[in-house]
């Protein structure tokens, strides 16, 4: 029960990498609010799988993007939950193309859900946290942010960004016991990825010095360090979650 009795906000966790965050927290005895946009029916579900660990599971259907939204997100979790020991910031998209084909809408489509949505939340959250003198925002960044990737400059823009905002944000909260890490995962394998064919899976893999594809459940591990009091002297890092990818 490395969580018991920590509060903790999820975005964009109805499936992948947010879901799986949002069950390994409320198995370690956090209780969990996350947020989900389309997925509604997904949302619930995962309401009812996490309150069967015996936590309190609250889905919020909201848009981290917007940053009323975001707002109105925090105030309802501190009003049902207190306090906000840790906010992981998830949502994510993509709108893959080559700079020469990309359009702006699909430029800004990202950087609005990626990288605004990171500002947006922790913006809403920080007074709350610096009140408390303690808290762990932990933000989903890429390996793609960090080394880049043809075909995903709007991507790698706002994964990069996360990053830079990161640091910036732990060198300015750090007084107040407030730690703010990125994590970059590599290949990782969800709903995403089974829509790839089986060949470029599988050349994936194969290009990965621990010769597998990351599974959700590897990030999830990551941030539980990074939401416990195991990492209490961890803050401004990023922590690849990469299968060596980046070695």
């Amino acid at each position: 029960m490395m969580l018991k009795g920590k509060k903790a906000l999820i975005t964009g966790a109805s499936k992948g990498i947010g879901k799986a965050i949002a069950v390994a927290f409320a198995r370690e005895g956090a209780d969990v609010a996350f947020t989900y946009l389309s997925s509604v029916e997904k949302g619930k579900a995962l309401e009812n799988e996490l309150a069967s660990y015996g936590i309190t599971a609250i889905g919020i259907r909201s848009d981290a993007s917007d940053f009323t939204q975001a707002e109105a997100l925090i105030k309802e979790v501190l009003d049902a939950f207190g306090q906000i020991d840790i906010l992981v910031n998830n949502a994510g998209i993509t709108r893959d193309n080559l700079l020469l084909r990309m359009s702006l809408d699909d430029f800004d489509a990202v950087q609005k859900t990626n990288l605004y949505s990171v500002f947006n939340t922790t913006k809403a959250i920080i007074k709350t946290m610096m009140k408390q003198r303690s808290g762990s925002i932990i933000n989903i960044s890429s390996v793609v942010g960090v080394k880049g990737n043809a075909g995903q400059a709007n991507y790698a823009a706002s994964k990069a960004g996360i990053i830079g905002f990161t640091k910036s944000t732990a060198l300015e909260l750090g007084s107040r016991n407030i730690r703010c890490n990125a994590i970059a995962p590599g290949f990782i394998e969800t709903e995403m990825t089974d829509q790839l064919d089986a060949k470029t899976v599988e050349g994936w893999r194969n290009a990965i010095p621990l010769k597998r594809g990351g599974q959700p459940e590897d990030v999830a591990n990551a941030c539980l360090f990074l939401g416990s009091d195991l990492s209490t002297y961890v803050s401004g890092q990023v922590l690849n979650v990469c299968g060596g990818m980046l070695t």
